[in-house]
């Protein structure tokens, strides 16, 4: 049985098991995303992400829930995948580009005065507000609309960020049972592919609170594709103009766009500790 170096890392709170790919290759991530997550019997995350090589990209990156389902893409963990290959000696360019899922991303990394990534900015290209294959209704979008879930009805935009998510205003936030609201809405008929859903409320300052459900994971304390979307339902709805900080539970988020190009997005990302775990299923 060998051993696998894995670093835990987080972003605003939203935490993962990083493993370098090109020296760990693993035979089935999925399963290993459920077991290493688990908080009392292994690592304890948000999932699992793997970094390699790209032949488009800088570098690549995998993540997976922690109940085994892949990800599109993770803001939150495209973040710490720069200060991953940074820290570690795999670039020493302050300029990366990801390749994801959800297409590639590039990444402006800023270091402290030990030259330690403390912050990146993200290029998150350009959001969408249609995708008939995420959103089952006859036009492929909604901004402010209608779902019904489990007897409420929850006015809405729906948000692609390359995944999904469905964005919801609301006057008081806390009042919010995430758990029971979060799960009816992921897995609702209308969105095809499950959905990211968030509860946002504007505060007086402008900052925006948010609080989210992700999709194959549950309660996160951050949501980097989450914080995007939340501004880019406010930008659109007229809750927020040009620019947003999202406030979630892990911390905040900034947030720019100018409704129509290119997205950016900066917060910052954490190394937690560095380990080693027994994986028999390497390649």
């Amino acid at each position: 049985m060998s051993k696998i170096k894995f670093t835990k890392m987080h972003g605003a709170g939203n935490d993962y098991i990083y493993v370098d790919a090109m020296q760990y290759p693993l035979a089935h991530p999925e399963k290993l995303a459920v077991e290493w997550s688990a908080p009392h019997t292994g690592i304890g995350s948000d999932g699992l992400i793997l970094i390699d090589r790209s032949e488009v990209a800088d570098f690549k990156m995998r993540m997976f829930n922690n109940d085994g389902s892949e990800g599109i893409m993770c803001g939150n963990g495209v973040r710490c995948v720069g200060k991953f290959v940074y820290d570690k000696g795999l670039t020493s360019s302050k300029s990366v580009t990801v390749e994801t899922l959800g297409g590639i991303k590039v990444l402006q990394l800023t270091t402290d005065n030990n030259n330690k990534v403390t912050k990146v900015r993200v290029d998150m290209g350009r959001p969408s507000l249609h995708n008939k294959e995420q959103l089952a209704n006859d036009s492929g979008s909604m901004t402010e609309g209608l779902v019904q879930a489990d007897g409420r009805d929850y006015i809405g935009t729906f948000v692609c960020m390359g995944n999904p998510h469905f964005v919801i205003f609301v006057d008081d936030i806390e009042a919010i049972d995430l758990t029971t609201e979060g799960r009816a809405l992921e897995t609702h008929s209308i969105f095809s592919q499950r959905c990211n859903i968030e509860f946002a409320e504007v505060r007086d300052s402008g900052v925006i609170r948010t609080r989210v459900w992700e999709r194959g994971t549950g309660i996160t304390l951050a949501c980097g594709t989450g914080a995007c979307a939340t501004a880019v339902a406010a930008i659109v709805t007229g809750k927020a103009i040009g620019r947003a900080t999202i406030a979630m539970d892990g911390g905040d988020l900034e947030i720019e766009w100018d409704g129509s190009e290119n997205l950016y997005m900066t917060g910052p990302a954490a190394t937690v500790f560095d380990g080693e775990i027994e994986d028999s299923n390497t390649i």
